[in-house]
């Protein structure tokens, strides 16, 4: 029977697995729903979908490893399912983060003013542009997945007459390295992103200077667009970060001998990027931002006739 930290644990789990769920899911059934009654797919869409499902299963992905290490300690330690989660986690994990670079490079091209030849071709050929480097992503993430699940990896084998404590620990130690090389692909769309955000920045610096000369009452709507474009993706970087340096020291806990209570709290952490970050970006978008508060207000007036009836 789980203790009562653990128990927590999975409480905490599963709460923000509902969260994150409902959130990404939210963005699937809006955008979805919109495709089917306008017949009319906007870039933007095409982007959000992929990534919210991409989260949906990193969450599931994540989870899953929580409550395995939990129920199960042999299996987790041994079993073959834990080789299909490396390749399912590395596949939804690298999905999330290249579609979100392809969102950070979306917001770049349809927002920022920047006078340079290439960029200015770039904007031309967005459509073109981000469908590519979304499929590029895809098949990236997969090709990362498949060698994962190489038998070269899982059939690394002592050479020599060891005690099995050891053979265990270098096992484990060729499994961490293994995760930390095949997730080092994770920089490129990080930097990307960083790129993006930098870029936001110049071109809201460049369009600020320019308005001083057309001094106006509030802020015109291109200032407005280039703030919702830097805080989404400045939130996006900072949970990456947290996120990936909690994947670090995760890693490294295999060498640990009492490493569950870190595997635990680091589960915990993990699981808040994939969760939160859809909410920023449901706030975030005009479409959703206004599905999402009617959705609340439909909510809160079942909610307030219901108590009214009670009464």
């Amino acid at each position: 029977m789980p203790n009562t930290m653990e128990t927590i644990y999975m409480i905490l789990i599963a709460s923000e697995l509902t969260i994150g769920i409902w959130g990404n899911g939210f963005i699937v059934l809006v955008n979805c729903t919109g495709w089917f009654k306008r017949s009319i797919i906007s870039l933007i869409d095409i982007i959000l979908v992929p990534l919210a499902i991409s989260r949906i299963c990193l969450l599931c992905v994540i989870s899953l490893d929580g409550y395995v290490m939990l129920l199960s300690p042999d299996t987790y330690d041994h079993g073959e399912l834990m080789n299909i989660l490396d390749v399912l986690w590395t596949f939804s994990n690298h999905s999330s983060v290249w579609f979100t670079s392809c969102l950070s490079i979306f917001y770049l091209l349809k927002i920022a003013n920047i006078s340079h030849p290439f960029f200015l071709w770039l904007k031309l050929k967005i459509n073109r542009v981000i469908l590519g480097i979304l499929l590029a992503s895809f098949l990236l993430s997969l090709s990362i997945s498949v060698a994962l699940n190489e038998d070269s990896w899982y059939n690394f084998k002592v050479n020599h007459e060891g005690n099995i404590t050891l053979k265990f620990k270098v096992s484990k130690v060729s499994n961490a390295f293994k995760q930390i090389i095949l997730n080092l692909g994770a920089i490129v769309p990080f930097i990307l992103c960083l790129i993006s955000f930098l870029l936001l920045l110049f071109s809201l610096f460049r369009h600020t200077k320019q308005m001083k000369f057309h001094v106006t009452g509030s802020r015109d709507a291109s200032t407005e667009a280039h703030m919702r474009a830097i805080k989404t993706v400045m939130i996006f970087l900072l949970l990456f970060i947290m996120y990936y340096a909690v994947f670090l020291v995760m890693t490294s806990s295999y060498l640990i001998p009492q490493r569950k209570l870190l595997m635990m709290f680091g589960g915990i952490i993990t699981v808040i990027f994939p969760s939160s970050h859809s909410f920023i970006l449901i706030m975030g978008n005009s479409k959703l931002r206004e599905a999402f508060l009617k959705v609340l207000r439909t909510v809160k007036g079942f909610h307030q006739k219901r108590k009214s009836f009670v009464l």
